[in-house]
């Protein structure tokens, strides 16, 4: 199966390989910092492997360390929709996220001190690997470069204090992205696909990418209509039902958590919780 990471050298620097089991092949350039979304409009196969790593020797970076956009559904599986008591809209909600909102698999989430109502939400993410405005549905799918899990923490408060949802989604480290972006030719099956996030090991959250209400080409078609989509951006596709806020008991994460998000083929996302320290 192919799959591509970024991480850091031994030395530091950075860079994006491919996973060949409990090894890297480093595919930047030695002696620079190379970038995933860089190369994500070329042929990935056809790189070069200017050095090898064992996995252990290497810190690993989210998917695409540096996207130029990060643009994120909401309310897109239809069990989170009746969750909210929000009716169903006739096309996607959209909000944003900045870069170091992102950490890497294994890399602890944090949770402001300006809330305790710090939630989970398991969803698939999109990488574009070839950029495009106005993209056709019936061609969006020829734009994926491949995909990987995503973890869009959020802080319910600040998330709801107007009807903008940015500033609850965007918080320094409350998202996790990895751990490998794999390409499309690996899923022919990704419908299939489950999004099944545990919680110290519970279970909450368990449904198929199928029951998407809004589905991966009409998502980029859309998003591409009102702006531009480059190599490396990055789109998150939205959560299913089960999220922590909207629960009889709600239940909220916090520092001592461990959330997975496990998404059949395309892999498994860990990231520890912690209280940020001010």
């Amino acid at each position: 199966m192919a799959r591509y990471i970024s991480f850091c050298r031994p030395d530091g620097t950075a860079s994006f390989g491919r996973l060949d089991g409990d090894s890297v092949a480093d595919l930047g350039t030695q002696g620079t910092t190379a970038w995933l979304k860089d190369a994500l409009g070329g042929d990935l196969a056809a790189l070069p492997t200017t050095a090898t790593y064992a996995l252990a020797a290497v810190q690993l970076l989210p998917v695409v360390p540096n996207p130029s956009k990060i643009m994120c559904v909401g309310l897109n599986y239809a069990t989170h929709v009746a969750e909210t008591g929000h009716d169903q809209k006739d096309y996607p909600a959209i909000f944003t996220r900045w870069a170091d909102s992102l950490v890497a698999h294994g890399e602890p989430m944090v949770r402001p001190p300006e809330t305790t109502r710090f939630d989970y939400e398991g969803e698939l993410a999109i990488i574009i690997g070839k950029g495009g405005r106005r993209i056709p549905r019936e061609t969006a799918l020829d734009h994926v470069a491949g995909y990987a899990v995503f973890h869009d923490g959020s802080v319910r408060d600040w998330q709801r204090h107007n009807i903008q949802f940015t500033p609850g989604k965007t918080f320094p480290a409350t998202a996790g992205f990895g751990p490998a972006l794999v390409t499309p030719d690996e899923l022919p099956d990704l419908a299939d696909q489950r999004v099944q996030t545990r919680l110290n090991g519970e279970l909450v959250q368990d449904q198929p990418i199928s029951d998407l209400i809004f589905d991966i080409a009409t998502v980029i078609a859309y998003c591409s209509t009102f702006a531009p989509l480059s190599a490396g951006d990055v789109i998150a596709t939205g959560t299913p039902g089960g999220v922590g806020d909207k629960r009889t008991t709600p239940l909220y994460m916090k520092g001592g958590d461990v959330c997975e998000i496990s998404i059949g083929k395309v892999g498994t996302l860990t990231n520890p919780i912690i209280d940020e320290v001010v």
